[in-house]
């Protein structure tokens, strides 16, 4: 079974929502830009919050098992994915991309 690599690519904050649905919160999220995490196993790796790695479980088991090439040729690189978490008002976009042997 493969290795997946999940990097944290961008994210976004939108403030009118925030400020006119959310109500106050003191903590949203660890994950910043840049943040890169291996899943091994198909297990969730530590400090990938439940939220993202629900959003991006499928294809990271998939892209495990040797599959890719989602939706016949969305990514430029067939073993790969860009997902976002489901956080509607700070979401984050992450890159998820097999490993070769001996990669990390």
């Amino acid at each position: 079974m493969k290795k997946v690599r999940i990097t944290a690519v961008k994210a976004a904050r939108h403030d009118d929502l925030i400020e006119k649905y959310e109500n106050p919160i003191e903590h949203a999220c660890d994950v910043s830009v840049g943040d890169s995490f291996v899943s091994v196993g198909g297990k969730r790796p530590d400090g990938l919050c439940r939220s993202a790695w629900e959003s991006m479980e499928y294809f990271v088991k998939e892209l495990m098992a040797g599959g890719g090439n989602f939706f016949d040729g969305w990514m430029k690189n067939p073993r790969s994915a860009m997902i976002s978490c489901n956080d509607g008002f700070r979401p984050v976009s992450f890159y998820i991309e097999a490993l070769d042997e001996g990669d990390d």
